[in-house]
């Protein structure tokens, strides 16, 4: 449980996919625009992430990974599909940016054409590509951690286009120097924020860091004492010298 947690808060905070690693970083500019336009594509991508990065866990460990056919038979166990990874992981994301744009059509044609060519070229996304990738990099063990990785990232994507988008509506009346007006503002925002997500990075390793701190103060303790042992000796031994 606290590995879901865990692998949860990093994935949004500290291994976020705009700010810690600047993926999908052209739909997140192009699409920040209106706070409804964000919401539509950022609910888009968690869907995508949610659905494609445990297929593709499932494929990983049983089609492509070194060994991994051995469940056909022994004569199979020594197949390495890897280099098959990234066609594999592109048409299992073609499939489900496909049904997404078929449902968003139907259901909301405003957000449709809201989002233009965007919507289908989730399918090109960096960062749906980059949460498959970073799963199988970081060897993810279970089908629940691949889920959970897949919301999370998804999640963090989708805060970081709503802010944006908001606070790119509320600057829109500021008075911007006209330098910096449009992707000037826009990029200055975006590395502000980057600093407030990593920021979180604390979280997670305040804890060990208080842990180890005893330990490192208990070690300081013995050694002085040690060292001041010696010292107290020789003392003794001149105070006894000079009784004599």
């Amino acid at each position: 449980m606290l590995e879901h947690i865990e692998l949860f808060f990093k994935s949004i905070f500290i291994d976020n996919m705009v700010f810690a690693t600047f993926l999908g970083m052209c739909s997140y500019l192009a699409v920040s625009k209106k706070v409804s336009t964000a919401v539509g594509l950022g609910a888009a991508v968690i869907f995508v992430l949610a659905v494609t990065v445990p297929i593709n866990w499932l494929l990983d460990q049983y089609i492509l990974r070194d060994g991994a056919l051995a469940w056909l038979g022994p004569e199979y166990a020594d197949y390495d599909l890897s280099f098959l990874s990234f066609i594999l992981f592109i048409a299992t994301i073609a499939t489900m940016v496909q049904l997404v744009e078929i449902v968003v059509e139907k259901f909301s044609p405003s957000l449709y054409n809201s989002l233009g060519i965007f919507l289908p070229l989730i399918a090109v996304n960096c960062a749906i590509l980059g949460g498959s990738l970073f799963m199988q990099s970081r060897d993810i063990q279970t089908l629940g951690l691949a889920f959970n990785y897949g919301i999370s990232s998804g999640i963090g994507w989708f805060l970081a286009i709503l802010a944006i988008a908001a606070i790119r509506e509320k600057i829109r009346y500021s008075n911007v120097p006209a330098p910096l007006r449009g992707l000037g503002i826009t990029f200055i925002i975006t590395g502000l924020m980057a600093i407030g997500f990593m920021s979180f990075g604390g979280m997670l390793t305040g804890g060990d860091e208080e842990e180890a701190a005893p330990a490192t103060d208990a070690a300081q303790i013995e050694l002085q004492e040690e060292n001041t042992q010696p010292v107290a000796m020789i003392e003794v031994e001149i105070a006894n010298e000079k009784e004599n």
